[in-house]
Protein backbone atom coordinates (compact mmCIF):
# COMPACT_ATOMS: atom_id res chain seq x y z
CA UNK A 1 0.00 0.00 0.00
CA UNK A 2 1.08 3.61 -0.47
CA UNK A 3 0.83 6.20 1.92
CA UNK A 4 0.58 10.23 1.08
CA UNK A 5 3.80 11.74 0.59
CA UNK A 6 4.53 15.33 2.24
CA UNK A 7 3.29 17.17 -0.41
CA UNK A 8 -0.04 14.89 -0.41
CA UNK A 9 -0.53 15.00 3.44
CA UNK A 10 -3.53 17.43 3.63
CA UNK A 11 -5.91 15.02 1.70
CA UNK A 12 -6.04 12.47 4.26
CA UNK A 13 -7.30 14.90 6.96
CA UNK A 14 -11.12 14.44 6.24
CA UNK A 15 -12.75 11.42 5.00
CA UNK A 16 -14.51 13.35 1.88
CA UNK A 17 -11.53 14.21 0.19
CA UNK A 18 -10.54 12.90 -2.83
CA UNK A 19 -6.65 13.01 -3.38
CA UNK A 20 -5.52 13.99 -6.27
CA UNK A 21 -4.97 10.41 -7.97
CA UNK A 22 -9.15 9.73 -6.98
CA UNK A 23 -8.28 7.99 -3.36
CA UNK A 24 -9.71 8.25 -0.32
CA UNK A 25 -6.51 7.91 2.21
CA UNK A 26 -8.95 7.01 5.47
CA UNK A 27 -10.69 4.01 3.65
CA UNK A 28 -6.30 3.09 2.94
CA UNK A 29 -5.43 3.33 6.39
CA UNK A 30 -8.86 1.50 7.22
CA UNK A 31 -7.39 -1.35 5.39
CA UNK A 32 -4.04 -1.49 6.71
CA UNK A 33 -5.92 -1.76 10.00
CA UNK A 34 -7.43 -5.05 8.57
CA UNK A 35 -4.17 -6.26 7.44
CA UNK A 36 -2.77 -6.18 11.19
CA UNK A 37 -5.58 -8.11 12.57
CA UNK A 38 -5.57 -11.30 13.88
CA UNK A 39 -5.95 -13.73 11.29
CA UNK A 40 -10.08 -14.72 9.86
CA UNK A 41 -10.48 -17.25 6.89
CA UNK A 42 -13.52 -19.14 5.04
CA UNK A 43 -13.75 -21.63 2.65
CA UNK A 44 -17.07 -22.97 0.90
CA UNK A 45 -17.50 -26.57 -0.45
CA UNK A 46 -20.76 -28.01 -2.29
CA UNK A 47 -22.11 -28.93 0.96
CA UNK A 48 -20.81 -26.69 3.70
CA UNK A 49 -19.56 -23.22 4.69
CA UNK A 50 -16.83 -23.27 7.41
CA UNK A 51 -15.60 -20.33 8.88
CA UNK A 52 -12.27 -19.93 11.13
CA UNK A 53 -10.04 -17.92 13.24
CA UNK A 54 -6.92 -17.24 15.32
CA UNK A 55 -7.06 -15.89 18.35
CA UNK A 56 -3.54 -15.05 19.95
CA UNK A 57 -2.59 -14.38 24.32
CA UNK A 58 -1.70 -11.35 24.47
CA UNK A 59 -1.80 -10.87 28.22
CA UNK A 60 -1.05 -14.25 30.54
CA UNK A 61 -4.33 -13.49 32.64
CA UNK A 62 -6.34 -13.48 29.45
CA UNK A 63 -9.56 -15.62 29.35
CA UNK A 64 -9.71 -17.53 25.66
CA UNK A 65 -12.63 -18.65 26.71
CA UNK A 66 -14.36 -15.21 27.11
CA UNK A 67 -13.04 -14.15 23.43
CA UNK A 68 -14.81 -14.73 20.38
CA UNK A 69 -13.69 -14.43 17.11
CA UNK A 70 -16.79 -16.39 14.93
CA UNK A 71 -20.59 -14.90 15.63
CA UNK A 72 -23.45 -16.35 14.97
CA UNK A 73 -25.85 -13.88 12.88
CA UNK A 74 -28.71 -16.51 12.33
CA UNK A 75 -29.83 -19.80 12.31
CA UNK A 76 -27.60 -19.97 9.31
CA UNK A 77 -25.15 -17.35 8.90
CA UNK A 78 -22.25 -16.75 11.00
CA UNK A 79 -19.16 -14.09 10.34
CA UNK A 80 -15.78 -13.32 11.67
CA UNK A 81 -13.80 -10.32 11.09
CA UNK A 82 -10.47 -8.93 11.09
CA UNK A 83 -9.24 -5.37 11.98
CA UNK A 84 -10.13 -3.51 15.26
CA UNK A 85 -12.59 -5.23 17.41
CA UNK A 86 -15.12 -2.48 18.68
CA UNK A 87 -15.20 -1.46 14.61
CA UNK A 88 -16.05 -5.34 14.03
CA UNK A 89 -18.42 -5.73 17.43
CA UNK A 90 -20.60 -3.07 16.09
CA UNK A 91 -20.85 -4.41 12.43
CA UNK A 92 -21.75 -7.78 13.63
CA UNK A 93 -24.86 -6.38 16.01
CA UNK A 94 -25.80 -4.57 12.75
CA UNK A 95 -26.10 -7.36 10.86
CA UNK A 96 -27.42 -9.29 13.71
CA UNK A 97 -30.14 -6.70 14.12
CA UNK A 98 -31.08 -6.80 9.78
CA UNK A 99 -31.31 -10.26 10.02
CA UNK A 100 -34.06 -10.07 13.05
CA UNK A 101 -35.58 -7.35 11.17
CA UNK A 102 -36.12 -9.36 7.58
CA UNK A 103 -37.59 -12.33 9.74
CA UNK A 104 -40.31 -10.53 11.62
CA UNK A 105 -41.20 -8.16 8.35
CA UNK A 106 -41.25 -10.98 6.09
CA UNK A 107 -41.44 -14.23 8.35
CA UNK A 108 -38.51 -15.75 6.67
CA UNK A 109 -34.78 -16.25 6.69
CA UNK A 110 -32.21 -13.47 5.15
CA UNK A 111 -30.55 -14.82 2.87
CA UNK A 112 -26.34 -14.49 3.27
CA UNK A 113 -25.91 -11.82 0.36
CA UNK A 114 -28.99 -9.76 1.40
CA UNK A 115 -27.16 -8.89 5.30
CA UNK A 116 -24.00 -8.77 3.29
CA UNK A 117 -24.78 -5.66 1.47
CA UNK A 118 -26.48 -4.08 4.21
CA UNK A 119 -23.15 -3.84 6.50
CA UNK A 120 -21.52 -2.93 2.87
CA UNK A 121 -24.53 -0.23 2.52
CA UNK A 122 -23.46 0.88 6.27
CA UNK A 123 -19.45 0.84 5.35
CA UNK A 124 -20.26 2.66 2.30
CA UNK A 125 -22.02 5.46 3.97
CA UNK A 126 -18.99 6.17 6.42
CA UNK A 127 -16.98 7.16 3.34
CA UNK A 128 -18.73 9.88 2.40
CA UNK A 129 -20.14 11.86 5.49
CA UNK A 130 -17.64 14.55 7.63
CA UNK A 131 -16.92 13.49 11.20
CA UNK A 132 -17.12 9.99 11.00
CA UNK A 133 -13.98 7.65 9.83
CA UNK A 134 -14.24 4.05 8.01
CA UNK A 135 -14.43 1.25 10.20
CA UNK A 136 -11.42 -0.27 10.03
CA UNK A 137 -12.65 -3.97 9.62
CA UNK A 138 -13.00 -6.61 6.65
CA UNK A 139 -15.76 -9.08 7.73
CA UNK A 140 -16.31 -12.64 6.09
CA UNK A 141 -19.93 -13.34 6.35
CA UNK A 142 -20.92 -17.61 5.07
CA UNK A 143 -24.07 -18.99 5.24
CA UNK A 144 -26.60 -20.99 3.03
CA UNK A 145 -29.53 -19.99 0.76
CA UNK A 146 -31.97 -22.39 -0.66
CA UNK A 147 -29.40 -25.11 0.12
CA UNK A 148 -26.24 -23.49 -1.45
CA UNK A 149 -23.20 -22.30 0.52
CA UNK A 150 -22.42 -19.07 0.36
CA UNK A 151 -19.44 -17.11 1.58
CA UNK A 152 -18.72 -13.03 1.29
CA UNK A 153 -15.97 -10.77 1.98
CA UNK A 154 -16.69 -7.06 2.58
CA UNK A 155 -14.01 -4.30 2.83
CA UNK A 156 -13.93 -1.07 4.34
CA UNK A 157 -14.32 1.13 1.18
CA UNK A 158 -17.70 -0.30 1.30
CA UNK A 159 -17.25 -2.82 -1.42
CA UNK A 160 -18.07 -6.87 -1.25
CA UNK A 161 -17.34 -9.80 -3.36
CA UNK A 162 -18.41 -13.60 -3.37
CA UNK A 163 -15.83 -16.46 -2.92
CA UNK A 164 -14.98 -19.54 -2.88
CA UNK A 165 -11.90 -19.38 0.10
CA UNK A 166 -11.17 -16.07 1.41
CA UNK A 167 -8.92 -14.91 4.17
CA UNK A 168 -8.53 -11.29 6.23
CA UNK A 169 -6.16 -10.21 8.59
CA UNK A 170 -2.19 -10.58 9.14
CA UNK A 171 -1.68 -14.05 8.13
CA UNK A 172 -3.42 -13.52 4.75
CA UNK A 173 -0.87 -14.48 2.30
CA UNK A 174 0.19 -17.30 4.07
CA UNK A 175 -3.95 -18.69 3.70
CA UNK A 176 -4.28 -18.12 0.72
CA UNK A 177 -0.58 -19.78 -0.33
CA UNK A 178 -2.11 -23.05 1.58
CA UNK A 179 -5.22 -22.47 -0.42
CA UNK A 180 -3.87 -22.14 -3.72
CA UNK A 181 -1.96 -25.70 -3.30
CA UNK A 182 -4.74 -27.46 -1.65
CA UNK A 183 -8.56 -25.93 -2.14
CA UNK A 184 -10.84 -27.68 -4.06
CA UNK A 185 -14.75 -27.60 -3.95
CA UNK A 186 -15.19 -31.09 -4.21
CA UNK A 187 -13.48 -31.38 -0.76
CA UNK A 188 -15.11 -33.81 1.81
CA UNK A 189 -15.47 -31.80 5.31
CA UNK A 190 -12.63 -33.56 6.56
CA UNK A 191 -10.58 -32.68 4.37
CA UNK A 192 -12.05 -28.80 4.48
CA UNK A 193 -11.41 -28.72 8.53
CA UNK A 194 -7.93 -30.37 7.99
CA UNK A 195 -7.31 -27.39 5.45
CA UNK A 196 -8.40 -24.69 7.23
CA UNK A 197 -6.27 -25.64 10.48
CA UNK A 198 -3.37 -26.10 9.18
CA UNK A 199 -4.09 -22.73 7.13
CA UNK A 200 -4.35 -20.96 10.71
CA UNK A 201 -1.14 -23.37 11.81
CA UNK A 202 1.10 -21.79 9.11
CA UNK A 203 0.10 -18.23 9.66
CA UNK A 204 0.99 -18.72 13.52
CA UNK A 205 4.39 -20.38 12.27
CA UNK A 206 4.95 -17.96 10.14
CA UNK A 207 4.29 -14.87 12.59
CA UNK A 208 6.17 -16.73 16.19
CA UNK A 209 9.07 -15.08 17.47
CA UNK A 210 9.68 -18.51 19.38
CA UNK A 211 10.49 -21.89 18.45
CA UNK A 212 8.06 -23.71 15.98
CA UNK A 213 7.10 -26.31 18.88
CA UNK A 214 6.15 -23.42 21.49
CA UNK A 215 4.47 -21.36 18.80
CA UNK A 216 1.57 -24.47 18.68
CA UNK A 217 2.01 -25.62 21.76
CA UNK A 218 -1.89 -25.52 22.89
CA UNK A 219 -2.90 -24.97 19.47
CA UNK A 220 -6.11 -26.07 19.61
CA UNK A 221 -6.86 -23.56 22.16
CA UNK A 222 -5.88 -21.13 19.96
CA UNK A 223 -8.37 -21.36 16.96
CA UNK A 224 -12.06 -21.22 16.68
CA UNK A 225 -14.07 -22.68 14.25
CA UNK A 226 -17.86 -22.90 12.74
CA UNK A 227 -19.56 -24.43 10.04
CA UNK A 228 -22.84 -24.13 8.41
CA UNK A 229 -24.23 -27.40 6.28
CA UNK A 230 -25.97 -27.28 2.84
CA UNK A 231 -28.75 -29.98 3.99
CA UNK A 232 -29.02 -28.81 7.43
CA UNK A 233 -28.44 -25.23 7.38
CA UNK A 234 -27.80 -24.71 11.07
CA UNK A 235 -25.03 -22.47 12.34
CA UNK A 236 -22.78 -24.87 14.85
CA UNK A 237 -19.25 -23.84 16.51
CA UNK A 238 -17.14 -26.71 16.90
CA UNK A 239 -16.54 -27.51 20.62
CA UNK A 240 -12.49 -27.55 22.10
CA UNK A 241 -12.82 -31.48 21.98
CA UNK A 242 -13.79 -31.67 18.18
CA UNK A 243 -10.95 -29.11 17.29
CA UNK A 244 -8.25 -31.07 19.49
CA UNK A 245 -8.96 -34.00 17.67
CA UNK A 246 -8.38 -32.01 14.01
CA UNK A 247 -5.52 -30.30 15.19
CA UNK A 248 -3.65 -33.54 16.61
CA UNK A 249 -4.41 -35.11 12.81
CA UNK A 250 -2.94 -32.50 11.07
CA UNK A 251 -0.17 -30.84 12.70
CA UNK A 252 2.06 -34.14 12.45
CA UNK A 253 1.94 -33.76 8.87
CA UNK A 254 2.74 -30.07 8.55
CA UNK A 255 6.08 -30.16 6.49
Amino acid sequence: MSFPGPTAAAYDRAITMFSPEGRLYQVLYASEAVRQGWTSLGLRTRDYVILAAEKRRFSSFLDLDAMEKIYKVDDHIGATFAGIGGDGRVLIDYIRFVAIRHRLVYGEPAGVEYVVRAVADLKQAYTQHGGVRPFGVSLIVGGVDDGQPRLFRTEPGGQYFGFYAVAVGMGEETVYSTFEKKYRVDLKLEEALDLVVEALARVRIASAKEKREEALKDFHEMIEIALVEAGKPVFRKLNRQEIREIVDRVLPRLG
